[in-house]
């Protein structure tokens, strides 16, 4: 496997090879430094052209870098078109192992997409940019909830709460499991990255798909959130659903105490008392149960 600076003195050779390249940067983990290095970072390299025409859907660039094992071109992916868009993608998984996504933009957007608080200069052939900052996860660490915000990720947890415990009544576990997972969660998620930053003084970043939480949130509530990816039987999913609701209640307690919001308990006690009832459901019952 290629190192890595063998992988920056390619990417700075193939830049001064050509012209139209006039800045070049690193972004993302490989540019953060607080995170430990490993062999499967991305290179997320942008270079800022003066045309990008020369770089879009060009085949020798790809093989430039290394043998590919897979390659991903996004702006042609489904009806969309690269042209006259100002840039243009590479990403390209290397059999070494190695990762690059190679991005190329105008010039003209030099103001849109730099600078990142994770961004590393590599090239600047016109001294266009000044001094950039060090590197750091500043433009990613988590935001302090409003109220407004905090009341609607709770309303919105309890209201698709239905949804996952009507598919598993209906015996329909794909609906269920991707309500519980393209619903339920990512309001889980918001709620516990909120705890994550009051526990971290919000200095932290939660990181892409909130990898880093168990570095803030506790072994227990780390190893209640991993016990919620259950496998796909009945009662199993139904024991991860209300886990949630568990984990999403003890942590909003926790936000609202702290910034002084208000928990609309009702909203809770109300929900969580209907999916128990959905629970007790026969499988032929004609409605629901009363309280």
């Amino acid at each position: 496997m290629r190192s890595e600076q063998e992988i920056l003195d390619l990417i700075l050779k193939f830049s001064h090879q050509h012209d139209q390249i006039r800045v070049v940067v690193l972004n993302g983990s490989r540019a953060n430094p607080v995170v430990p290095r490993d062999p499967f970072q991305d290179y997320d390299v942008l270079c800022l052209v003066t045309d990008v025409k020369p770089f879009i859907r060009n085949p020798d660039i790809p093989p430039y870098f290394g043998e590919i094992l897979i390659l991903q071109t996004p702006d042609e992916l489904g009806d969309s078109s690269a042209q006259g868009s100002g840039h243009y993608a590479y990403l390209m998984q290397f059999m070494d192992g190695n990762r690059i996504d190679l991005s190329f933009f105008s010039l003209e957007l030099i103001d849109q997409v730099l600078p990142d608080s994770l961004t590393v200069l590599l090239l600047d052939k016109d001294n266009r940019l000044s001094p950039l900052p060090s590197p750091s996860d500043h433009d990613y660490l988590p935001k302090k909830p409003t109220a407004t915000a905090f009341a609607d990720c709770c309303n919105e947890f309890w209201w698709v709460c239905p949804y996952a415990a009507k598919g598993l009544w209906r015996n329909e576990p794909t609906y269920a499991l991707s309500a519980r997972e393209t619903l339920l969660r990512p309001q889980l998620i918001k709620m516990l990255t909120w705890y994550f930053g009051i526990q971290t003084d919000f200095q932290k970043a939660p990181g892409k798909f909130a990898k880093y939480l168990r570095d803030g949130i506790g072994k227990d509530m780390w190893q209640s959130l991993l016990a919620t990816y259950s496998d796909a039987q009945g009662e199993n999913v139904w024991k991860s659903i209300f886990l949630m609701c568990d984990l999403f209640r003890l942590a909003a307690h926790h936000v609202a105490r702290v910034f002084e919001f208000e928990y609309i308990e009702q909203e809770d006690n109300n929900v969580t008392a209907f999916l128990r009832r959905i629970r007790a459901m026969p499988p032929d019952a004609q409605s629901i149960p009363h309280p």
